[in-house]
């Protein structure tokens, strides 16, 4: 993929997951070239990438459009996600460095504090720290598969934004199983990590499930 063509890939792809391009919205080649600072070829190259990555789906008549997710699928990929980061923390429990602990431990700290707080942009935040959390633990697996299989399952909860969807109880659990996740990671306890991600990962889905967006959203498709 030439530089241009990843800049338009890289552009397109954080303006989905953000929600600057909406689920159900139309990509037209000419605005999105205009606004990355690429010609359209390139953008037309990285809708391709895109498309392949199941995150844009051509239709017939209106050409590009950012995917709505059924709540099938959506069920689907946080079920796939359960599995895949239950595993992660089970084989990042006895390898994690005391450095890796301790980052851990601050970002679930950080978590719980802006949960319990009320700044106005605490949910972005959150949201931020949570993906960092995520990744330090799949990266501490020390698993490549693990992190080729989590990137096909990833992209949907992030494109849904998850954090914005969950009411207060969905936020507050979902920081105290950050907490739990560190107490077990530090214990070197593999099953218990597992088994407290899994519940995370489970209760998320729960949360958006029952969110109206997301079922008007699905419904839209």
């Amino acid at each position: 993929m030439s530089a241009a063509a990843e800049r338009a890939y890289e552009f397109l792809r954080t303006g989905i997951l953000n929600g600057a391009f909406p689920a159900g919205g139309r990509l037209l080649e000419i605005e999105v070239a205009s606004q990355a600072g690429v010609s359209r070829t390139p953008v037309r190259e990285a809708i391709r990438r895109l498309d392949a990555e199941g995150l844009v789906e051509m239709r017939p008549r209106l050409g590009a459009v950012v995917r709505l997710w059924t709540l099938d699928e959506i069920e689907d990929m946080f079920s796939l996600r359960a599995i895949l980061e239950a595993r992660a923390v089970e084989r990042a429990a006895p390898r994690m460095s005391a450095a890796d602990l301790a980052k851990a431990a601050d970002l679930a700290d950080d978590m719980a504090s802006l949960a319990q707080g009320r700044r106005p942009d605490r949910r972005e935040r959150i949201g931020d720290l949570n993906a960092r959390f995520h990744r330090l633990l799949l990266d501490a697996s020390g698993s490549q598969r693990l992190q080729s299989m989590m990137a096909q399952v990833m992209d949907v909860p992030l494109s849904l934004r998850t954090i914005n969807r969950y009411d207060e109880t969905a936020l507050m659990r979902s920081t105290q199983h950050h907490l739990e996740i560190v107490a077990a990671l530090k214990s070197r306890d593999p099953a218990w990590a597992a088994s407290v991600m899994r519940s995370h990962v489970l209760a998320a889905w729960r949360a958006i499930a029952s969110d109206d967006s997301t079922r008007k959203d699905a419904d839209r498709r």
